[in-house]
Parts: structure tokens; C-alpha cells; sequence
């Protein structure tokens, strides 16, 4: 289930919805907020995405 981004945690990887000129779709990988903004939860490179949408994070196959 999606949640509206204004509530997303900064104390665990989330997945994140984002809009880009191909429309909106799901990042592939595990984000964290910061204060910054958002990072990738696996490299801890600094992201420039703006989401509208979050959910948990999940591993495994079909998980999601």
C-alpha cells in the first residue's frame, strides 16, 4: 500500500514513487530520507528525485 510522501520515515528503507517525463513508476533499489533529501540505502549516494508516494521496502523474490 502507498502512503503519501509527507509521511514517509527516516529510520528505515522505504521504496519511492516518482514522476519523470515517462510517468510514474517505482525506484529499484532501497531509499532513505535524510535532511537532505534522499539517499540510495545501498550505495549512500545522495539522490535528486522528487517522490509523491512511499511503501516498506522489501528483499526477495516477489516480495513486493
Amino acid at each position: 500500500m502507498w502512503h503519501p510522501i509527507t509521511t514517509a520515515p527516516s529510520d528505515r528503507n522505504l521504496e519511492l514513487a516518482v514522476l519523470d517525463p515517462d510517468g510514474p513508476h517505482a525506484l529499484v533499489f532501497p531509499c532513505r530520507r535524510i535532511a537532505a533529501g534522499w539517499m540510495n540505502a545501498q550505495s549512500g549516494e545522495r539522490l535528486d528525485v522528487r517522490p509523491t508516494h512511499w511503501r516498506e521496502w522489501t528483499d526477495g523474490a516477489g516480495a513486493r
